[in-house]
């Protein structure tokens, strides 16, 4: 069994290659989001958690468990969300899942403000705390030497591509 992680910023390009993949993969691949649990207002996950960063840890843990219990029906999994890669790594060793591929899915800021507000109609995402949260996440992959496929020229065939080799 392999596991795909796709993390990344709000805009990059994780969602509309997870929807693409699981098209084309259907018979030996199960894709799970982070955001189908739902995502509470700020306030509710610093009245629960203490902070928004505690409630995304414990979320992340929370799926790696649920995924390490997953009977895989069809052989992989694809994950895609908005998590820390120190989140997911310390949440995929304690679930004791092996084979974990993490991989940032970025872009710059100009295709990530342009597909946020324009392609999502969600311009209230692109904002200045977006892009710096693209930036950390980023920089933390960048230091752990995470893979990291920008989509900010690739086309979502070529996007795909990258992310299903992973699998073959």
């Amino acid at each position: 069994m392999k596991l795909v992680v796709l993390i990344g910023a709000s805009g990059s390009g994780k969602t509309t290659i997870a929807d693409a993949i699981a098209a084309q993969r259907r018979q030996n691949l199960d894709v799970f989001y982070f955001d189908r649990i739902g995502v509470p207002p700020i306030e509710q996950m610093i009245a629960d958690y203490g902070s928004p960063a505690a409630w995304q840890r414990a979320k992340t843990f929370d799926w790696m468990f649920r995924l390490a219990g997953t009977s895989r029906p069809r052989g992989h999994i694809l994950f895609e969300g908005q998590m820390r890669l120190a989140f997911l790594s310390a949440a995929v060793a304690a679930a004791g899942l092996t084979g974990c591929i993490p991989v940032l899915v970025d872009c710059d800021d100009e295709t990530r403000k342009r597909r946020l507000s324009l392609d999502r109609m969600q311009p209230e995402l692109a904002d200045q705390s977006m892009m710096d949260w693209a930036r950390f996440l980023r920089d933390e992959a960048t230091s752990a030497g995470c893979e990291i496929l920008d989509t900010s020229a690739l086309s979502l065939t070529a996007s795909v591509e990258a992310i299903s080799r992973h699998f073959d």
